[in-house]
């Protein structure tokens, strides 16, 4: 039988048409209890590469017949061979090429909806890690928003839309991925964005984004309107954009809350999280459509694979939202915390420009789930 590889677009694909994909993951198992690929019809095999040198014959019983087996590993390598020894015993299998590293760095752009005039938002999802970063197009220009390291995907897009990017934004200094913000505007020449509470100790130039900056995109007036909302950064700002759309950074996601403790300081932002929450929040239109920068489990994902929900629904139904108690939010966003991201205070130097890694080292520094949420 053929050994196929199999891309992250076409497994991408696979998980949002809710096809049945069976999934042999050759790495160790505490990678594979980390961090995995899932979806609504993804069936998982972890059966640890090492295990598997003498041959593939005592787990062929384990392997279904009847649907489309993937073997995962961490670089592609692994994959490969344990594919080829399965296809040795007439079995339809694929590899997933680029392993868990390229799923790591795929991003699927998805239509949210039209703007005024002509205009476009699109939302840009980073699948294996739980990153959303957006596009507003307006005018011929754009705005791209939580950009990630992957700064080509980002550039094409534009040039394939025929616009030219104009303002790049970081709604607060990431620690769980690399921004690709301030590389996008050194190649755009656009003017890069960032809030000045959050950029303290960066190394570059960049304009202060802060509470009351309107930012017009192209000539048809889609403002992007800056909100100061500290909790998950002292600096975190959230944006309005064509008084339709909520970018709400790390601070609101569909299914849960942002963290506090990322620069060590949970103690000091709890409050400012609380207030962001249940007083500016609350002070805007239940209307408004909520584009987190992450999700954190798949079910958060719409039908189309994107990630969106109306803030009114989120005050219903998000239990981050309906803490009465102080003391209880604070216990929630302090205490029993989920594992800090990988390597998040290398991310945040990179992000300040204090270290500059080679792309290896970078790819090294993001593998896993991203952890910015409390639930």
């Amino acid at each position: 039988m053929t050994v196929n590889a199999m891309t992250s677009t076409e497994v991408t694909k696979k998980i949002l048409n809710n096809e049945n994909l069976f999934i042999l993951d050759v790495r160790n198992e505490s990678d594979f209890q980390d961090w995995k690929i899932e979806g609504e019809n993804v069936e998982h095999l972890n059966i640890p590469y090492f295990e598997l040198l003498d041959g593939v014959e005592e787990i062929l019983k384990k392997i279904p017949k009847d649907k489309e087996v993937l073997v995962v590993c961490a670089k592609e390598g692994s994959s490969v061979m344990v594919a080829e020894m399965l296809s040795e015993q007439d079995l339809d299998v694929s590899y997933l090429q680029g392993g868990m590293k390229a799923w790591s760095e795929h991003l699927e752009p998805v239509k949210i909806g039209d703007l005024k005039d002509g205009g476009e938002i699109y939302q840009f999802v980073r699948i294996g890690k739980g990153c959303l970063s957006y596009m507003v197009i307006s005018g011929g220009e754009a705005a791209i928003i939580d950009a990630t390291r992957m700064t080509e995907v980002f550039i094409e897009f534009a040039q394939n839309k025929n616009v030219n990017i104009t303002h790049v934004l970081d709604t607060h200094l990431h620690a769980d991925h690399i921004s690709g913000g301030r590389k996008i505007a050194e190649q755009t020449n656009a003017v890069y964005w960032l809030p000045p509470k959050d950029a303290t100790e960066v190394t570059f130039a960049y304009a202060p984004l802060e509470d009351g900056n309107v930012i017009t995109i192209g000539n048809t007036a889609i403002d992007i309107h800056a909100l100061y909302s500290p909790g998950h950064t002292i600096g975190s700002t959230s944006f309005i954009v064509d008084e339709k759309y909520l970018l709400s950074g790390d601070i609101l996601f569909v299914d849960s809350i942002g963290r506090p403790d990322l620069a060590g300081l949970a103690e000091d932002w709890v409050g400012d999280l609380r207030e962001t929450l249940y007083s500016r929040y609350k002070n805007l239109s239940e209307e408004l459509i909520v584009l987190p920068a992450h999700f954190m489990i798949m079910d958060e994902l719409n039908e189309d694979g994107s990630i969106s929900e109306k803030l009114g629904t989120l005050f219903a139904e998000n239990h981050g939202l309906n803490i009465e108690s102080e003391e209880e939010f604070r216990k929630l966003v302090t205490e029993n915390l989920p594992p800090q991201p990988n390597a998040y205070q290398e991310i945040r130097e990179t992000n300040m420009g204090k270290i500059n890694p080679d792309l290896e080292k970078q790819r090294e520094m993001e593998i896993g789930p991203n952890r910015c949420a409390v639930r």
